[in-house]
């Protein structure tokens, strides 16, 4: 269930790199900015319906880096690490590019864990991501203005020493207003936009079964999102759950910065306060969001949860209980014990259950992701029908 171990040790390896958040002279702010930051440095693909527009890296795994749903001039949602990208250098552990959406693979530690070599012990000098889900490019296989695929192949080995041989297509389509309002069953008349859905197909190419006591893998997607001093992550999950909800990764967290109430949590997503969140298949729902009063911006992620209860569990030692991990996170950075950080984020994730694949049998995980801007009364509909919260239900943490 600690995948938020992941996170620590960015943060102490980060230390290794670099002694502090890096840091440009003009940060961008605008989607337009981070485009043109980014097209000097990787290949970009531009998904876009007017005003809507998505920003895809084949290079990083064909990644969603950010969104906007106001043109080259509006809110950039994506959270970016321009710097480490500028540096044009592959960084020890793991390189932390950012991005609104990227595709990972679960477990991270453990025995059935992929990112420590079989036999080694447990630690930062011996974690490593792997490079497929890290640095390597995943082939734009097929790209238009609405949608694009990117398609890999790949064997990756766990801490047991079982070979996956498999490959992932993922595709990521823009959402049109049919379908937004749809799915969502909100008004989009007075607000503006923007939505996609990524769709992560993993297939098990090899002769043999996945099995469970040799290890299985999960489907990751991990978003960073800019954070903000009024952004609150705002998720719901089934009544009575509260205490269910994992709130100790790094240590208790502060009153004050969360508040689980019978029925749904509240997280300060301000980047000024590490801590992690994670929700067990006994009371997840399939969404999370965040809201921002300063900006007025709301944020919904949904995805295919069906009920699956055994989902991977990542933590950095042999496991009593392998299989009993998150379906859904959401992470806030903040200051390490050395003063540095990683960046200005906050994080949402979601999770497939284990997959037990046989030869040739693929899963699916689908995630959707909207943004809306607007006045709060007009976001408010969106938010009490969706989230099942009102916008002055939200405390101000």
């Amino acid at each position: 269930m600690d995948k938020i171990i992941f996170f620590v040790f960015i943060l102490l390896a980060l230390q290794t790199c670099t002694t502090s958040t890096p840091k440009t002279s003009k940060e961008p702010t605008t989607f337009g900015e981070d485009v043109s930051a980014l097209k000097g440095q990787t290949p970009v693909l531009l998904l876009e319906d007017g005003d809507r527009k998505v920003l895809l890296s084949a290079a990083y795994q064909g990644r969603v880096m950010t969104s906007t749903a106001n043109g080259l001039s509006g809110i950039s949602y994506g959270w970016i690490n321009h710097e480490l990208i500028q540096k044009g250098e592959y960084q020890p552990h793991i390189n932390a590019f950012g991005g609104e959406e990227r595709f990972w693979l679960g477990p991270e530690g453990g025995q059935f864990g992929l990112y420590f070599k079989p036999g080694d012990p447990f630690d930062l000098p011996h974690w490593q991501t792997p490079g497929a889900i890290d640095t390597m490019n995943y082939p734009a296989v097929e790209a238009d203005r609405q949608h694009a695929r990117f398609v890999k192949r790949f064997k990756l080995q766990n801490y047991t020493g079982t070979t996956f041989d498999l490959s992932i297509d993922r595709s990521i389509r823009l959402l049109s207003g049919q379908e937004t309002a749809s799915l969502l069953d909100v008004p989009l008349q007075n607000v503006h936009w923007v939505a996609y859905e990524s769709s992560n197909l993993l297939r098990n190419e090899g002769a043999k079964a996945w099995e469970k006591n040799s290890g299985l893998l999960s489907i990751w997607l991990l978003s960073m999102m800019k954070a903000g001093g009024q952004q609150v992550v705002t998720i719901p999950y089934r009544a009575g759950g509260a205490a269910q909800v994992n709130d100790a990764y790094f240590g208790k967290i502060a009153d004050e910065r969360l508040v689980k109430k019978d029925s749904i949590l509240f997280f300060k997503a301000d980047a000024q306060s590490r801590g992690k969140i994670g929700l067990p298949p006994s009371i997840v729902k399939s969404l999370a969001g965040s809201y921002d009063a300063e900006k007025n911006t709301l944020t919904i992620v949904r995805f295919n949860y069906q009920g699956d209860t055994t989902y991977v569990n990542s933590m950095w030692e042999k496991q009593r209980f392998p299989y009993r991990g998150d379906v859904v996170n959401a992470y806030n950075d903040g200051p390490n014990d050395s003063g540095g950080r990683l960046g200005a984020f906050y994080e949402l994730e979601t999770s497939s259950p284990a997959l037990a694949l046989q030869p040739g049998q693929t899963y699916r995980h689908v995630q959707q992701i909207f943004h809306f801007e607007g006045k709060p009364e007009d976001l408010n509909v969106i938010s009490k029908k969706v989230l099942g919260v009102e916008l002055k239900a939200i405390p101000k943490l």
